[in-house]
């Protein structure tokens, strides 16, 4: 199993920006993916940032320039970064872990972010 905590969310202005943090803990060996989506109230989950172990990066076409993934390996965390932050960005995030041998699919309890003035 592997444990998915995430951290930083919170409630900020139009143009203003967020970290969020999600550690990972368990059996976390062989996570090849990483990564933050997002569920707006009566939408679907859709992905908003992926980073796999070797360092490939996908981001939605809505958060391109605005937001950046990264990940700390020797302290099993990944982040994303909002800048530029809109109202359309209010959502539960949560964070994504994907591994291989064994296969596994883990998410986070999610974190609310609220961009409003």
């Amino acid at each position: 199993q592997v444990q998915l905590v995430e951290f930083g969310g919170g409630l900020v202005q139009p143009g203003g920006s967020l970290r969020l943090s999600c550690a990972a803990s368990g059996s976390i060996f062989n996570i090849y993916a990483m990564g933050w989506y997002r569920q707006a109230p009566g939408k679907q989950r859709e992905l908003v940032a992926t980073i796999t172990s070797n360092g490939n990066l996908n981001y939605a076409d809505s958060v391109k320039g605005r937001f950046t993934i990264s990940r700390d390996n020797a302290k099993n965390t990944v982040y994303l970064q909002m800048n530029s932050l809109k109202s359309e960005d209010t959502a539960v995030y949560y964070c994504r872990a994907q591994r291989i041998l064994p296969a596994g699919d883990y998410w986070g309890q999610g974190t609310q972010v609220t961009v409003s003035s």
